[in-house]
């Protein structure tokens, strides 16, 4: 977790917001002593959402590449 004064926060903010974009928190220190924490917001979308979509693949061959050569066949 990265740390900034409050000051440091204000005058930096889009530099800040883009480190919590990228997916890291941030602790904002005033006078020394942690007074808040920026986090990133976790997405909303279920688990078998999330995961990236693999092709599936018969014989070495992709079933889209089977399916478009058999529409154009047709």
């Amino acid at each position: 977790m990265k740390q900034a004064t409050f000051t440091e926060v204000r005058n930096h903010a889009k530099q800040f917001f883009d480190i919590v974009e990228a997916g890291e928190s941030v602790r904002v220190l005033r006078n020394g002593k942690p007074i808040a924490d920026i986090v990133p917001i976790v997405n909303d979308l279920p688990s078998w959402k999330r995961r990236k979509a693999q092709p599936i693949i018969l014989d070495g061959v992709s079933v889209t590449k089977m399916i478009l050569e058999e529409r154009e066949e047709s």
